[in-house]
């Protein structure tokens, strides 16, 4: 599987759309939805970050998952929030466009740190678990969007308790420490682990592959159609060598994508 990963005030529809081409899942966001993940997205943009800050975000979410109804893609969206209750309802309106709900314990800025959300979040494994049951229960797939090199946090072992909180999905952005896939897929052989960073063609997206990941996602270089088609081709030519014609897992299952 190829995915395109959420960029930050420019991951929407019509970002989705253009890479319908060449990946399998496109998420979209990250969008802000309560007050304090809100007031964040506003600090970082008041100093030149590029955010999503629509006045309602879960009518966002909802509007953007309905302008991709027709797009041979299957939807995501990755949101941020300092409480459960916005992510349970934004897992509901994702489970009505049989869409990705992406739970993002990811994001390193000191903004959303303090208020609870990206790696703080990560760091606290009872709360992010809690958000992940919350999420399941709706009946959406479930992923969750975690960093490697996050000083005290053992992946692994996240990795196991939130596939028993009932993630489906765990999306690694591995850093500089590509052997963590490995590692992850060793301890929840039962996720569909996304590995993510620096994917631009075979050596990378196969260095990914070789560790245990069923997917590899593009960021940064999502809107580079050259780095796309490498990327498609390398993720076919690997399910073909492993004699798997779709390798799509059936939690994913969605429109083909015609390369």
């Amino acid at each position: 599987m190829l995915a395109l990963a959420s960029l930050s005030g420019v991951a929407d529809a019509a970002w989705a759309r253009d890479g319908t081409p060449h990946a399998d899942l496109a998420v979209l966001g990250g969008i802000a939805l309560d007050d304090a993940s809100q007031s964040a997205a506003r600090d970082l943009v008041a100093r030149g970050r590029e955010e999503f800050l629509p006045a309602d975000p879960l009518a966002f979410v909802d509007d953007q998952l309905d302008a991709l109804a027709d797009a041979p893609i299957r939807a995501g969206m990755n949101v941020r929030s300092a409480t459960v209750d916005p992510v349970r309802e934004a897992a509901e309106i994702c489970a009505a466009h049989d869409a990705l709900l992406e739970i993002n314990a990811h994001c390193r800025q000191d903004e959303l740190r303090a208020v609870g959300c990206g790696e703080t979040l990560l760091r606290d494994a009872d709360r992010l678990a809690r958000y992940v049951a919350a999420a399941s229960d709706t009946g959406t797939t479930v992923s969750v969007k975690v960093r490697a090199e996050v000083e005290g946090v053992d992946l692994p072992t996240v990795a196991s308790r939130l596939a028993d909180a009932g993630a489906d999905v765990l999306h690694v952005d591995a850093m500089d420490s590509e052997p963590v896939v490995a590692d992850v897929a060793a301890a929840a052989p039962d996720l569909f682990l996304l590995a993510n960073n620096g994917v631009r063609d075979r050596a990378t997206a196969w260095e990914y592959l070789a560790y245990g990941a069923d997917g590899v996602s593009v960021g940064r270089a999502s809107d580079d159609p050259a780095v796309l088609r490498r990327v498609a081709r390398t993720v076919d030519d690997w399910q073909r060598r492993e004699g798997d014609s779709d390798g799509v897992d059936p939690t994913l299952d969605g429109p083909e994508v015609t390369r």
